[in-house]
């Protein structure tokens, strides 16, 4: 089974199909750069232009950078335009796409869910924290496999600055950081969600999943266990069609 999985980034938006079968893309991803300001029809415009790319004509799951309550309405816009607040993301999409099926989630929550089911965090229990490292710091909590949405850890405060603008992957390249300052900086947010939290997982994904060997060794002091994403950029398409899929089935008439 086949679900089209689009994920809405700072800097760009990508998709594919994905083989639900498999938790991989089922061809190659088609990207877009976001466009700026990341204002909403912008976004729906780039959106459209992947999801066109391919022909798709069936459901299709969205993450997307902030806090998404019901499925459908965005309640926070960090890294994107602040119009985006208060707005119903589905039903804008879905009419951008001519009237396809559309689910729409948190970002790290999609990639979480990914991860969990066909990356690092499959079959773990216990507490799991994925973060995603990119122009900002997603984060998806999972308790015994069971996802606590929408956590947005990546805006705790870190040295009385947002967590993400200074141990984010666009943080390590505006202050122009060797890998050794920035994973001293990544320690240091590390060390601050596990005393709240207590995982014993943090799964390290985004962009930057891809280097992990350049920086992973250099974060000392951490009792969790810490592991790259092993769907790495991917995931949040992967996660993105699994919850259209979910969706899908919950919405589909159920037997006599």
């Amino acid at each position: 089974m086949q679900i089209f999985g689009v994920d809405i980034g700072g800097s760009g938006i990508k998709g594919a199909p994905v083989d639900l079968e498999r938790g991989d893309l089922a061809q190659e991803r088609c990207k877009v750069l976001t466009p700026h300001p990341a204002t909403p029809d912008g976004v729906a415009d780039g959106v459209k232009q992947v999801v066109e790319h391919f022909g798709w004509t069936g459901p299709v799951g969205l993450t997307f950078p902030g806090v998404v309550t019901g499925g459908a309405t965005v309640r926070t816009a960090a890294n994107v335009d602040k119009s985006w607040i208060d707005t119903d993301a589905r039903a804008l999409f879905s009419g951008r796409l001519g009237g396809l099926p559309v689910t729409v989630v948190n970002d790290a929550d999609a990639a979480g869910v990914a991860e969990m089911e066909f990356g690092a965090g499959r079959d773990r229990r216990g507490t799991v924290v994925l973060l995603t490292f990119g122009t900002g710091i997603g984060s998806a909590l999972f308790v015994d496999g069971t996802l606590v949405p929408n956590t947005e850890l990546g805006h705790l405060e870190l040295h009385g600055h947002d967590a993400e603008k200074r141990a984010s992957s666009k943080a390590k390249e505006d202050h122009e950081l060797t890998w050794e300052q920035w994973a001293h900086r990544v320690q240091k947010y590390l060390a601050h969600v596990e005393m709240l939290f207590s995982p014993e997982l943090f799964i390290i994904g985004g962009g930057v999943s891809r280097k992990a060997g350049k920086f992973l060794h250099l974060i000392e002091g951490i009792r969790a266990e810490i592991v790259p994403a092993q769907l790495q950029n991917n995931a949040g398409i992967v996660g993105a069609a699994m919850r259209a899929a979910k969706d899908g089935q919950e919405a589909a008439p159920q037997p006599a």
